[in-house]
């Protein structure tokens, strides 16, 4: 099976067929309203157009679909998501959430933070609400765009530019601060030495809105998520060094830098582990234009990811990853969010199992106390049937595929068809 099948004005299609497009232009203004076929009678889907015209999943029905699907979603609680639903990320209609988030997205230049009153009654108490950190959004971001779900097909597809497609389609549908996020996000576009002026132009264009910030904004800031290179030490502070971005580093004061090294060290350090294929390290970068053109970092979060972009809470689950692949099974990798430990999740949900998705459990002898207290109990409430693979053990066999399906997960490439959504 080349694609995920539709049914559309009484047609089957492969997402392969030209002849898709077509039919969702002629029914994107009607009510009627495509069905993915990945289960027995299908599932509601709709459509919307970012360019083309991209069939996405319906609120809610994540579960309806069959876990091989790319439309398919566990329940939230099987990851950090389930924390944040409701509150630091509100879908209002199925083309629009938004997240709100504890970092602003402006500098208000003049104002003093208002102060408590003397004495008195205050004149409302509120409930605190969740807000998403940088790391949380980079996640959601991450899951918005499928990246953290594996199939055989993706293998070797997962570019520098199908890495910037995916998380700006998933940003496209997001609203923060009172507009979309993907007005506010840049993702270097593949580098290439003979392009470079014209990618250097595509970027100012992108980020000019950091050179014009208003009469009472003294920042405007924008997202940056890439690949860290590595930091040099300068006159002005630390240069943070994003591959495909060689000539425009982005400047960190060293006392920031220095907290960022001690609270990620154990995350760029794996980047030198003793592996054959080297894990990388993700960053994401809330910048401003201190001067014009001179980009500096007011915060950031980093995430250590496997060579195809898998996300990882450190180099214990690598090995499980690389397996999975190796034997050309589809999964899902839980990601934390803000909760305060990734350990109480499934390090990897197999989506290729009979009866649904299977949980795999990974417990390190080196994962702190806390860490490892906290596995412990998510293995011990999983029951007796839970896999689980101790590390200073040999890796257990994995459960087994379900029989072949008639309907199979499309590639990475096939995918400009339908962008995974949360909800």
């Amino acid at each position: 099976m080349d694609g995920p099948r539709y049914f559309v004005r009484g047609i089957t299609f492969q997402a392969t067929d030209p002849a898709l497009q077509d039919a969702l232009a002629r029914v994107y203004d009607s009510a009627e309203r495509p069905r993915c076929m990945c289960v027995r009678g299908g599932v509601e889907m709709y459509i919307a157009k970012h360019g083309e015209y991209v069939v996405k999943r319906m609120p809610g029905t994540g579960d309806m679909h069959h876990p091989t699907c790319h439309s398919f979603e566990p329940e939230p609680g099987i990851s950090g998501l389930g924390e944040l639903v409701g509150e630091a990320i509100v879908e209002h209609n199925a083309d629009h959430v938004e997240i709100r988030t504890d970092f602003p997205f402006s500098r208000v230049s003049g104002k003093a933070m208002p102060r408590g009153e003397a004495g008195g009654e205050p004149p409302a108490v509120n409930a605190p609400r969740k807000r998403m950190s940088l790391r949380a959004v980079l996640h959601f971001l991450y899951h918005r765009a499928g990246l953290n779900r594996w199939y055989p097909a993706m293998e070797g597809r997962r570019s520098q530019g199908v890495i910037k497609k995916y998380l700006e389609l998933a940003a496209s549908g997001v609203t923060l601060k009172g507009e979309t996020l993907d007005k506010r996000l840049y993702v270097p576009e593949p580098f290439r030495v003979a392009d470079k002026e014209e990618i250097g132009e595509r970027r100012r264009r992108k980020l000019a809105m950091l050179l014009s910030p208003g009469d009472d904004v003294a920042y405007k800031m924008a997202i940056v998520i890439g690949q860290f290179n590595g930091a040099e030490q300068s006159a002005y502070g630390r240069r943070l060094l994003i591959k495909h971005m060689p000539d425009v580093p982005l400047y960190m004061e060293n006392k920031a830098w220095e907290r960022a090294e001690r609270a990620y060290g154990a995350t760029l350090q794996a980047r030198d582990a003793d592996l054959e294929r080297k894990p990388m390290v993700v960053m994401a970068a809330l910048i401003y234009a201190k001067r014009e053109h001179l980009y500096q970092v007011d915060s950031l979060s980093m995430t250590l990811v496997s060579d195809q972009w898998i996300p990882l809470e450190g180099l214990h689950e690598l090995p499980l990853i690389e397996e999975l692949q190796r034997q050309g099974r589809a999964f899902l990798k839980p990601l934390r969010f803000d909760a305060k430990s990734g350990a109480c999740f499934p390090n990897a949900l197999l989506l290729d199992t009979e009866g649904g998705p299977f949980p795999l459990h990974v417990v390190s002898a080196f994962l702190d106390p806390k860490e490892q207290g906290a596995k412990e109990k998510a293995v011990l409430a999983a029951g007796e049937g839970a896999w689980v693979w101790r590390t200073d053990q040999d890796l257990p066999e994995l459960p087994p595929r379900a029989s072949p399906r008639a309907t199979g997960p499309a590639s990475e490439g096939l995918r400009a068809q339908r962008v995974p959504e949360a909800g």
